[in-house]
């Protein structure tokens, strides 16, 4: 019953948004540049170092890499109170297929954390869930990227857990409802009215947690702050399965404890 309760909010005017039938697929606005990397053979995080290793170098020596698995016992947590997630509703936002990821462009919102503002920079999805707590891993999980003009990342992180009663967040039934527009990689679209206000209550209502990691695509940029919410968001089946079906795997393995060495590292060493 608690769980139900917390939908609510999630779940309001959810026909208002609800994901377009077949019969009304347009065609995709245009063209953006796929990604370098991706997550199978040669293209995978076994040799991201190996595609540009001036510049990913952190890919196989970084000490401090995401994603990690999440002890409850041990990860530190902070309260939402001590951080503010200001995301304004948007009219809209492109919204790209990159070929190992789906991407929303959107730069209207910031994040206040460590006494730094971050504003946004986009959010993406990654099937299935990059983090694992307790390592129990989650069907999908968005990470929202925020970056200064100094270069300091942040990341706001949500993991989605189908739902057992067929509820959506009303916001992401907004994006994935253009998502047979750019089913082939390279496309974009533009999504219609983005409301984050289910999404930032979410946030609000739950704890926090907290560690300072990577990106986790290239280059794997390390001092990245993490935040990740402890609640899983619902995600109705017909929506996961859109999704899964364009962006099919797209997660970096786990990394090694924080501060230990890479695995990469690791492994090399052994086979030597």
């Amino acid at each position: 019953m608690k769980f139900i309760t917390a939908l609510l909010p999630l779940i309001a005017g959810v026909s208002a948004h609800c994901i377009r039938s077949p019969v009304e697929r347009r065609a995709a606005d245009g063209l953006v540049d796929i990604n370098y990397f991706n997550y199978t053979n040669l293209g995978s995080p076994l040799n991201w170092y190996g595609l540009k290793p001036e510049s990913n170098e952190a890919c196989a020596k970084g000490k401090h890499q995401s994603p990690i698995d999440i002890s409850t016992n041990a990860i530190n947590y902070t309260s939402p109170s001590a951080i503010k997630l200001d995301l304004p509703t948007a009219d809209g936002a492109k919204f790209e297929n990159l070929g190992s990821g789906l991407e929303v462009v959107l730069t209207n919102g910031s994040l206040t954390a460590n006494g730094k503002v971050y504003p946004l920079a986009q959010f993406h999805f990654h099937t299935p869930s990059e983090h694992r707590i307790n390592e129990e891993y989650f069907p999908m999980e968005a990470h929202f990227l925020f970056e200064t003009s100094a270069g300091e990342s942040a990341v706001v992180a949500f993991f989605f857990q189908l739902s057992e009663f067929g509820y959506s967040v009303p916001l992401f039934d907004s994006v994935f409802a253009h998502i047979d527009d750019i089913s082939e990689p390279g496309t974009y679209t533009t999504t219609g009215v983005l409301d984050f206000a289910g999404l930032t209550a979410h946030f609000a209502r739950h704890g926090v947690y907290q560690y300072t990691g990577s990106l986790t695509t290239p280059p794997c940029t390390e001092d990245v702050a993490w935040f990740l919410s402890t609640e899983p968001l619902p995600l109705n089946v017909q929506s996961y399965n859109k999704v899964k079906k364009i962006l099919k795997f797209n997660a970096r393995y786990t990394q090694n404890a924080l501060g230990q060495d890479n695995l990469l590292e690791v492994a090399a060493a052994e086979l030597n």
